[in-house]
């Protein structure tokens, strides 16, 4: 019997092909044919926690990460396993704020703009606090400007970037293509 969360999801690690301590999401919290949200709660002994915090930077991850998830679900729908995928760049990055407090939790909304044939896509992501995390309580009205789109209380949006993407048909073949010097990145 396969478990799902209430929301009616599977475990993350149904999604992603991360494990162990390179697993940095929690749980998928929505997914659609054009976008997914993901929970991150940052670890107090996470792998990138320094002084109690996580760098700003660790957000390309969250959301890296988040769009394998975002695959991993089109994958489901599919009755197929989740692949590989690269992260391959990201553009116009912006930190909000330079760290993310061990405890705090983290909403990261993915938007698929583009995705090829041929494995390539680009995402929109931006990474959200809750109100609790960060101390704020949005604009002067209490709400959340038009770029964050009030995702509940996490209205704060501390990181976004527009990221680059790469699925190739089987992942695990591409990587021994890379160490035999066939493909490149």
């Amino acid at each position: 019997m396969t478990m799902h969360d209430m929301n009616g999801y599977l475990p993350i690690e149904r999604y992603v092909p991360h494990r162990g301590a390179m697993l940095l999401l929690d749980r998928l919290l929505e997914a659609s044919a054009e976008h997914a949200v993901a929970e991150v709660r940052v670890r107090h002994d996470g792998l990138f926690v320094q002084n109690g915090a996580v760098p700003a930077w660790v957000g390309i991850e969250y959301m890296a990460q988040t769009v394998a998830a975002w695959a991993g679900w089109q994958a489901a729908q599919r009755n197929a396993p989740a692949r590989i995928g690269f992260l391959l760049g990201s553009r116009k990055f912006e930190a909000l704020q330079p760290t993310f407090a061990a405890g705090s939790l983290l909403r990261v909304r993915v938007q698929c703009e583009l995705v090829g044939s041929n494995g390539l896509g680009m995402f929109d992501c931006q990474l959200l606090a809750s109100e609790s995390s960060t101390g704020s309580t949005g604009n002067e009205h209490g709400a959340c400007d038009e770029s964050c789109e009030n995702d509940g209380n996490y209205a704060t949006v501390v990181a976004r970037a527009r990221i680059s993407v790469y699925e190739p048909d089987d992942g695990a073949a591409y990587i021994q293509g890379i160490d035999a010097g066939e493909n490149q990145l």
